[in-house]
């Protein structure tokens, strides 16, 4: 990746949707983050799950999600839009 993960970088599923998170920190030397989901709370994401790092965003790879992720995911935006 042409940019490094940062700690406090947005997480998001797709460039240009609203972002569903932040990395807390990075772990096992970079193979894995830390990551804040909305309405969730933390997940380990393994760095292979992440398909894109560019202007403090982290784009993740859905396809590479286990699925309590992917649930949390489906969660983060619910407290904005109850209906």
């Amino acid at each position: 990746m042409a940019e490094s993960i940062q700690e406090g970088d947005m997480v998001f599923v797709a460039d240009g949707e609203d972002g569903i998170g932040s990395v807390r920190r990075l772990l096992a030397g970079g193979s894995a983050l830390l990551v804040y989901i909305e309405n969730g709370g933390d997940f380990e994401i393994p760095a292979s799950a992440v398909r894109a790092v560019h202007s403090g965003k982290v784009v993740l790879d859905l396809d590479h999600l286990p699925t309590p992720v992917l649930e949390a995911i489906g969660n983060a935006r619910k407290s904005e839009y109850p209906h």
